[in-house]
């Protein structure tokens, strides 16, 4: 109100008035689902990757000795350098699902990975003078015991992938998206939309991750009943 210049600063009231108008629109609902749909595979890409990488590692040491140098890059390398650099190999359009991968996958593959080693020797001992089968094995022994790791790593992604996401679809710029929203306001100077379109990607990020932590705590009370 002190300011009383929007393009600086939109008032609370202005943004709301904006969020409004947007989600009366299907421009508004077909740009959160073109960006929530792309984000969401390259999160889910990355989980399953991520687990069957991990479980490889740790029965072939080979596997864990080839992937280490490729996922402390991943870890290393700012997320603007990756977006640059996969726009040279990629169209935009799929960029986010790229880069939601890159920073969900190192994650969920180190948490797994050291869930399995962490596994109790003496129970697998138990298994192997029992001869359970590796289906028993992975049902009884490790879901229970890596289950923890995986869901520290999930909460861990779920914003990180999602942040990086729309960060990738700004300045890759694809159609229909949030992120070409956000640089419209920026170009535009219409700090409302701006701020609008902020808070929208916050309440889909909260939405997503509880939605996600409501799956997984389904499934661990599944793996409960079963044990």
């Amino acid at each position: 109100m002190a300011i009383a210049q929007e393009v600086l600063l939109a008032s609370p009231v202005a943004v709301a008035v904006r969020l409004a108008e947007l989600v009366q629109t299907v421009g508004f609902w077909g740009s959160v689902a073109v960006s929530l749909s792309r984000i969401a595979v390259g999160f889910l890409l990355a989980m399953v990757l991520g687990t069957l990488l991990a479980a490889l590692s740790s029965r072939f040491q080979w596997v864990r000795r080839l992937l280490a140098p490729l996922v402390q890059a991943v870890k290393a390398v700012p997320v603007a350098s990756f977006v640059i650099l996969v726009l040279i190999w990629v169209s935009s359009a799929n960029l986010s699902i790229v880069i939601s991968f890159l920073m969900v996958f190192p994650l969920v593959y180190a948490n797994v990975l050291e869930g399995i080693r962490q596994v109790d020797p003496q129970l697998l001992e138990m298994a192997q003078v029992f001869d359970l089968s590796p289906l028993a094995r992975l049902r009884y022994l490790y879901c229970s015991q890596v289950l923890p790791y995986f869901q520290a790593a999930s909460s861990l992604a779920l914003g990180m992938c999602w942040k990086a996401g729309i960060a990738a679809e700004v300045i890759g710029l694809p159609s229909f998206s949030i992120g070409e929203r956000l640089y419209d306001a920026k170009v535009y100077l219409n700090t409302p939309d701006l701020f609008a379109w902020t808070v929208v990607i916050v309440l889909i990020s909260l939405m997503f991750e509880r939605s996600f932590a409501k799956l997984l705590e389904q499934a661990v009370a599944k793996v409960e009943e079963m044990r």
